[in-house]
Formats: structure tokens, sequence, C-alpha cells
């Protein structure tokens, strides 16, 4: 299945990811093996196998101490210093450590890759780099949309072997490794869930330090909402545990900043919620009534009840033509009445409908086309509504899409309401500024070259006039940061001197 198929589309039964394979700004395409079924899954300070690399390719990787040839930085040092491993573009298994899930990163070559085994070591990577002068980027699941989470000429630190979990008392306790479907296929055992994007691989440490949209958000909010407390890493190599009573201008300001702005997180503790049944409806329109269907749409975002979503995907099929649907979810088990709601908003029947009714893990894999997904190349971009949008810019970015289908890119736009529960500041704080927002577009191609930035930048343009900046988990190249921030730059300012005042974590996607 494509990645476009997987993102946007439900073809003949066919799911897709929602809250996209990339809803993550430091998040990696290898998953983890599912928990064994019991309270507490395998610690994340658990060493690997094999705690060490030769620098000569080998086509079995070395258990002994490696004999690294650099002399500054002294990497042999370094290594030895690691329950984890280090690898050098001279060393067996580099070209598949860096890799990030978008494939068109694969040409970018750090000067090592650290893959930690525990949070001692992501302290021991964060002083080497500083020492060194080495620029670090973190990565858990490796979706960043621009490659974030790869650097060349400096530092990877790969923190997805900290994946352990354990349950109690309706908190869940996680390593910053852990990806999605592994998360949920571990509280589906106590019948619990948390409120996140579908994509099966993304890491749940990017997709949370950027917000974290998904079926739930209306219900229960933002994934960042849930987090109860989190172990960080800041830039001199201290380890902190911070909470809405600890260092709480820090918790508050990771909550929605995105991955390696302020620190490198190595756990959190989320507050978790039901896993009930679910029902989902799917309509379709055609093409003619597209813009009622965006106009009812919106109508919908800001009336139905905060138990319903719904997303609405707009399409360029290889015909020159759009498809218009919208996927939405009932957390009462019924999307029935929803649907009919929506139906009335836009002022026509579906012409194709679907309902259904799923469990929690049935659900899980239904959105995110399974239980894992394979690397893919795209590109994408973002813009956040601050309201309804008027006739003449519904025009527009049905045209832009149009323009995509007439020129033979594959493109969507898919549009992600906000509201409810998202709209409500958690207690704690955050950084995340959309809470008064109607809606997230994310411009979507799998066609990454300059046909697929065109699209982008045609979506980009329509919608300007209703644009109040763009979804930090959705970064994208040549946009200013500040306007994934809004109006809580000064305060992300104010932490990142205080956390980081020599802007040690600095890329061009970061604070400074």
């Amino acid at each position: 299945m494509s990645l476009l198929d997987r993102r946007t589309v439900l073809i003949a039964g066919v799911a897709v990811t929602l809250a996209g394979c990339g809803d993550s700004k430091d998040s990696s395409s290898t998953p983890s093996p599912s928990p064994t079924p019991s309270a507490t899954a395998p610690s994340s300070t658990t060493p690997p196998p094999s705690t060490t690399v030769p620098t000569t390719p080998s086509s079995t990787p070395s258990t002994s101490a490696p004999t690294l040839t650099s002399t500054a930085p002294n990497w042999n040092t370094f290594a030895s210093s690691l329950k984890g491993r280090v690898y050098l573009p001279s060393t067996s298994g580099y070209a598949a450590a860096h890799q990030l899930f978008n494939p068109r990163w694969d040409s970018v070559r750090p000067t090592a890759v650290v893959k930690a085994a525990n949070p001692a070591d992501v302290q021991k990577a964060v002083n080497f780099a500083r020492t060194n002068k080495l620029v670090l980027v973190p990565k858990s699941g490796g979706h960043s949309y621009v490659g974030a989470s790869t650097i060349a000429n400096g530092l990877q630190l790969d923190v997805g072997a900290l994946k352990g979990m354990s349950y109690a008392n309706g908190v869940l306790t996680v390593g910053a490794g852990a990806r999605l479907y592994d998360v949920h296929a571990f509280l589906d055992r106590y019948g619990r869930s948390l409120p996140t994007g579908t994509c099966p691989t993304v890491g749940v440490a990017g997709l949370t330090l950027g917000g974290g949209m998904g079926i739930h958000t209306r219900t229960y909010g933002l994934t960042c909402d849930r987090v109860v407390s989190m172990g960080v890493v800041t830039a001199d190599g201290k380890a902190h545990n911070v909470s809405a009573t600890s260092e709480s201008d820090l918790f508050a300001a990771l909550r929605g900043s995105g991955g390696g702005n302020l620190g490198v997180v190595t756990s959190f503790q989320f507050a978790t919620i039901p896993a009930t049944k679910l029902g989902f409806f799917r309509l379709t329109w055609p093409e003619s009534q597209a813009a009622a269907v965006v106009n009812g749409w919106q109508k919908f975002a800001q009336s139905a009840p905060t138990t319903v979503w719904g997303n609405l995907h707009i399409d360029a099929k290889s015909n020159g033509t759009l498809s218009i649907r919208v996927l939405g979810v009932s957390t009462t088990g019924d999307g029935t009445a929803a649907a009919a709601q929506l139906e009335s908003f836009v002022g026509a029947k579906a012409s194709a409908r679907t309902l259904s009714v799923k469990s929690h893990l049935e659900a899980v894999q239904y959105l995110g086309g399974g239980t894992t997904s394979p690397r893919q190349g795209f590109l994408a971009g973002s813009d956040v509504l601050k309201g309804p949008m008027d006739a003449a810019t519904i025009t527009g970015l049905l045209g832009a899409v149009k323009a995509a289908a007439r020129a033979g890119t594959p493109a969507s736009a898919i549009l992600d309401p906000l509201g409810g529960q998202a709209a409500k500041e958690p207690a704690g704080g955050s950084s995340w500024p959309w809470r008064s927002a109607l809606a997230v577009i994310q411009w979507y191609s799998s066609a990454q070259g300059t046909s697929a930035q065109t699209f982008i930048s045609n979506g980009h343009r329509a919608v300007r006039s209703s644009s109040a900046g763009g979804y930090v988990n959705y970064v994208e190249s040549g946009r200013a940061v500040s306007s994934y921030y809004g109006a809580s730059a000064a305060k992300l300012q104010a932490a990142k001197k205080k956390y980081d005042p020599a802007n040690f974590f600095h890329t061009p996607y970061t604070l400074s």
C-alpha cells in the first residue's frame, strides 16, 4: 500500500493512517515488538544484546569493545562508556542505523549515531556532543517531515531502545522510544488507551512533544495534554523529572513545542483514557458537492458534540477529478447520529455511506493500516485554520487540489478538527498555541519533487487569509519557526534561554 493510501484513502475497506505516519518531529521506521503480556514490559534500561561495534565492516556485529580510529573526538573512550552502541560511517550497520522513515533523507550522513540503551547514555551523549562542539539531534521514531532527527556532520541520538512500559492506577509509564502500536497493544490489556495519532510506527516522543492529534482529540484533548510527568536531559547533561509541580515552566514548554528544542525526553507518564468501542462512519460525496461539503464540515466541526470527531479528505485522483470524503468516529460507540448531523450541515445525503463498530484494538489496526508501516517517501506541510473559511477561500482550497489532480500529482488536503477538550488548556499548562483554532489542514503528496512542492505552495496561498500558522509536528522547510508557535513564542523563548542558554540544540527547525 502506498503512503498516500495509508495516510488519506479508505478504498474497498483498506484502512488509512489518519493522524499521519509523520505526526512527530523526532519519531522511527522500525517497529518494536509487542510487549510481553505482563503488567510491566521490558525495562528501557535493559541494554541490547551487543553493546559495541567494530570500525571495520563485518557480516556479524562484534560483541567485543570497538577499536575506533577517530582521534578527535575520542570515539573509542566514548563508546566504551556506554551501555548502548556507537555507529560511525565505517561501522557495520551504520547505513541502517541512521535511516529515517522517509527514504529521501538516506543521503544525510551523521558523523555518528548513538543508540542509547538507557537515560544515562543520553546524558553521556549530550555531554560528549557539547564538549566536542557537535550538533546533536534526538530521534525516536524518525518520522519528521523534514528529516529533523538526522543531521549531516553531527550526532544523531536514537532513543528507540528506551521503550519499556508499565501500567498502574490509570497511569502509563513509557520510554520515549516506544511506538504507537505497541503502546496501544500494551494498554489494551488493561482496558485503557491514549489519545494519539494512528501511524503504528510513529514514536511516542515526537508525537507527544508536538501536541499529538487523533480521533480522540475532541473528547480527551491532545496527547501532550495527558502527560503527567517527563524525564528529560537538558543541554547541560543534567537529568530532570518535570511535572506540574516540579520545574513547571519546562514541563509546560515541552507540551507542544516539538522535539529537539529544549532537551531530550527519555520517558513519560500519561493519564490514560478508557478503551471503549468506537462507532465509525464514512461518507462520500461527488465532486460537484465539494464546496457544500467543506462548508458543512466546518459547521460540523464547530457544532458536533465533543464525543464526535470526523476528518475531511479532499484527494486528487489520477483521472483529474477529486474524491471528497469524511471519516468519522463517535466515542459513544454509535456513529449513526453523527453521520446524519454532518449530512444535514452539508445539505445533501452522502452518495456512499458506511457505518461500523470496532473495539479499541480493532480501531487501532484499522486506522493505522495494520501493526507496522513500511518506509515511504512524501512531502507535506500544514496550515492551522483560525476559523471557518469563506466561500472564496474554500474555492481556492479545492482549486489547489484540483490543479494537482489535473497535473497528475498525487495530493491530498486533509482537515482534522479541533475544538472540544482540545480547546481547553490542560492542568499544568502547555505551549501548544492553537487551542482556539477550528482545524489543521495537512497538505500531503507522495510525489516529493517540484510538483508536490507546487501543490503545497498553492495550498498555503489559497488559505492564507484563514491561516493562523502551522502545526509543529508537520514542520516544513522554508517556513519561519515562529509560525508554529503563535502566542506561545515568547514563553518558549524564555524557556529556551533558561534551559539551553548556549543554544546547544539548534537546527533550522528549532527555537533559537
